[in-house]
């Protein structure tokens, strides 16, 4: 009995240090949920790891892949990989919250301290991840209670379910009771990978992710938890001199050179002809393994079977839980729709067109563009670029060459006869021209033309007039030479009778 007292005291002194409030789930002023133990199965996990359950954590999550990591401070005094939750909910789209209202959840770097632990809240257990902080505000951000809490309903926070917010909270709990004053929440819209980097490249949100990706690479590549500060509306990340206020931190030779190599790697994806995209949500995501799971095939193969092995959390016990509350089940159902964007962030719309189509011309895509402006009454340039390939005329099959025989003086014996019978006294009939074959239709035998038309018949026909004008010649000559005999040998006989 005596020990109840001192146990009160502990309960008592638990609540002021995590700025509880009251409610009617407390016992001695701190719910009772909230003190709920570490389980025995993440205390093994955490041996394994050289790791205690008084040693500092820092946390990250991730909104298109819907997880949220918990590392901790192992025994060589750097950060390691504790377990991966999956998120049940979060609202919005991938980007910073803006203002309030929006339903975004917030990406950037966030200071956890003790006062921010809710074990009194509506939603099971919380804590504020403290938006907006100084780069918010500066951006002009507005908005306030952002939770990691319970349940499955988000208007802007981290769900995770009762059963995984209780396990993330009483870890969280410990390492304050360890001595550590906070801890560093990370939040990104997606893995700061060179795959998605370049992805995403084009997106309006590019140069604020590109600026967390620093804080990544430190974090990755030092395994430290990086000091952070605000200039202006950027993040700056580093060690001793950015907490002196340095808004040029000296950056380690570890951190330099990963960030050298994912600089290359995102370069050789982009000349590989990595697509721009940008992801749609119709509100926010979560994790697959709370959906409903398809019956698996008896005949699955070995791969299928082990694909939830890859995963760093089964998915059969998370889809046990009570999911509580699902805030606007039907977006989850529509699922993201990734497009593809311009340099400028616009959408690129590609009509489906046959694999041997060529291409539209600048010019019939910009008067297509045109077109589509002047019918949703907004100039070309405010809408998407449109890149339709015309659909292709169906392809003629050419039909077989007819194959026409036609008679000429050169292929065609008999018509020189025709031309030179008459001249040479033949009135023998030259033979009959073949029929002309013709394999795509029977066609008309054309008459043939006369072969005078032709070189070779005009050559024949000089040949024919000169021999007929020889003959001609040769019997003129005969008919004329007799009597010019008879009379010169008349006159002859007259000059020997004058003589004699």
């Amino acid at each position: 009995m005596s020990v109840r007292p001192f146990a009160a005291a502990g309960l008592v002194a638990v609540a002021m240090s995590l700025g509880a409030c009251q409610d009617s789930g407390m016992l001695g002023g701190v719910s009772a949920r909230s003190l709920a133990p570490i389980p025995a199965q993440t205390l093994a996990l955490m041996q394994t790891k050289s790791m205690s359950q008084s040693d500092p954590i820092l946390i990250r999550a991730y909104k298109k892949e819907a997880e949220m990591e918990v590392w901790k401070r192992n025994s060589s005094g750097q950060y390691a990989l504790l377990k991966t939750f999956p998120i049940c909910r979060w609202s919005g789209q991938l980007g910073p919250k803006m203002k309030e209202g929006d339903r975004q959840a917030p990406e950037g770097f966030y200071t956890i301290a003790p006062g921010q632990m809710n074990p009194n809240s509506a939603y099971y257990l919380s804590f504020d991840v403290g938006y907006p902080n100084a780069v918010d505000r500066a951006k002009g951000g507005t908005g306030k209670y952002i939770m990691v809490h319970g349940t499955c309903s988000s208007a802007g926070c981290f769900a995770m379910t009762d059963a995984s917010m209780a396990e993330v909270y009483a870890i969280a709990r410990d390492a304050f009771q360890g001595g550590q004053r906070a801890f560093q929440f990370q939040s990104y819209p997606f893995r700061m990978t060179a795959q998605n980097m370049a992805k995403f490249r084009n997106d309006p949100n590019a140069p604020f992710w590109r600026n967390l990706k620093e804080g990544s690479d430190y974090f990755e590549a030092l395994k430290e938890e990086p000091r952070t500060a605000a200039c202006g509306t950027k993040y700056v990340f580093g060690g001793s001199d950015v907490a002196a206020g340095s808004c040029t931190p000296r950056v380690d030779p570890l951190v330099a050179e990963k960030r050298e190599t994912d600089n290359r790697q995102i370069a050789e994806l982009v000349a590989k002809g990595e697509k721009a995209t940008r992801v749609l949500y119709a509100d926010g995501s979560g994790n697959a393994v709370f959906r409903p799971q398809a019956p698996q095939s008896a005949f699955a193969s070995l791969t299928d079977g082990d694909k939830e092995k890859e995963l760093a959390y089964s998915a059969k016990e998370y889809s046990r839980h009570n999911l509580g509350d699902v805030s606007r089940p039907e977006s989850l159902v529509a699922g993201p729709q990734e497009i593809e964007i311009d340099a400028k962030g616009r959408p690129v719309l590609v009509a489906a067109a046959a694999p041997n189509a060529p291409g539209p011309t600048k010019l019939a895509a910009a008067a297509l563009t045109k077109k589509n402006a002047k019918g949703k009454g907004g100039p070309a340039a405010s809408g998407p670029t449109l890149l339709a390939a015309q659909e292709p005329a169906p392809e003629a099959k050419p039909a077989a060459p007819a194959r026409i025989a036609v008679a000429d003086a050169d292929g065609d014996p008999g018509a020189y006869q025709k031309l030179l019978g008459n001249l040479f006294g033949k009135s023998e009939a030259a033979p009959a021209a073949p029929t002309p074959v013709a394999e795509a239709a029977p066609a008309a035998q054309p008459e043939a033309k006369p072969a005078s038309a032709t070189p070779s018949t005009r050559i024949a026909a000089r040949h024919a007039a000169r021999a007929s004008e020889v003959t001609e010649t040769a019997a003129t000559s005969k008919k004329t030479e007799a009597p010019k005999r008879h009379a010169d040998a008349a006159a002859k006989t007259e000059k020997l009778r004058d003589k004699n």
